[in-house]
């Protein structure tokens, strides 16, 4: 029988619980439903609760490095849009609720960070928050591309070392989760572009609350529903060097629309 991997925490302790999820889940299919609903992810994961009616960021258009917090939103970046999509200020126009602010703006207001950067000035830009960090989740989604060569680009740190193992000596009061970098950022926000969400989405990191409340918002917030958690930070280091073969399946493919599934 084939198997996929997923994960998700267990309400008690917010324990990471690799086997039970998958059982409800093949339960779910086998009865004709969808393994998650909305309400199906808040119940699993209560900690994406950030107090009473307030939930952390649900699905935005595009992930931007955004949190909301008492009905306030905070961007932590204004850049051109590479993929063909509308301008900024076209966006923003039709999302006024969405306030624009610096970096350390981001880190004051945040209870949770995106770290959306260049992975090459990442580490530069979470100093402009540096005091603001300590005790919070940073969820990594950044690759550490190194474009001195020109194209393809390769990686300025891998094999013995990551950016987010870096970024986590850097700053070692915040709990650095990595996700969301093995995919394209539409594919980040919407996963059921791509067969549906029938693909997997890793994530790695020391703290293990730290992992369950990043599980939840990926579920809650996202619709992701299969998760694979590798364990602690070191696995960034597979995690960003899958770009080498992230990049050959986007020429073979010509498209960035896709991802991997972990079955076993």
């Amino acid at each position: 029988m084939v198997k996929r991997h997923s994960v998700s925490p267990v309400v008690e302790g917010g324990v990471l619980d690799r086997g039970a999820y998958e059982r409800e889940a093949q339960a779910r299919r086998a009865g004709g439903e969808r393994p998650h609903t909305d309400e199906h992810c808040l119940e699993r994961f209560p900690r994406v609760v950030a107090g009473g009616d307030q939930f952390l960021h649900p699905r935005l258009e595009r992930l931007v490095g955004a949190l909301q917090v008492g009905g306030d939103e905070v961007i932590a970046r204004n850049e051109a849009d590479a993929m063909g999509r509308e301008p900024f200020a076209k966006w923003h126009a039709n999302h006024p609720e969405v306030h624009l602010g610096s970096f350390a703006d981001a880190g004051r207001h945040g209870e949770l960070l995106v770290n959306a950067t260049n992975g090459a000035g990442s580490i530069e830009a979470l100093r402009s928050a540096a005091g603001d960090l300590d005790g919070k989740v940073l969820i990594d989604i950044a690759n550490p591309l190194d474009f001195s060569r020109g194209m393809p680009p390769s990686l300025f740190v891998s094999n013995t070392d990551s950016l987010a193992e870096q970024i986590q000596r850097e700053f070692p009061g915040s709990r650095v989760v990595k996700s969301l970098n093995t995919v394209t950022a539409d594919v980040m926000v919407e996963p059921r572009a791509v067969t549906d969400g029938e693909h997997t989405m890793f994530l790695c990191g020391n703290d293990e609350g730290a992992k369950a409340m990043v599980a939840g918002i990926l579920c809650e917030g996202f619709g992701w529903e299969h998760m694979l958690d590798l364990g602690g930070l070191a696995a960034a280091r597979g995690m960003e060097a899958y770009l080498y073969l992230w990049l050959q399946l986007m020429g073979a493919l010509d498209t960035p629309m896709f991802n991997i599934s972990v079955v076993t």
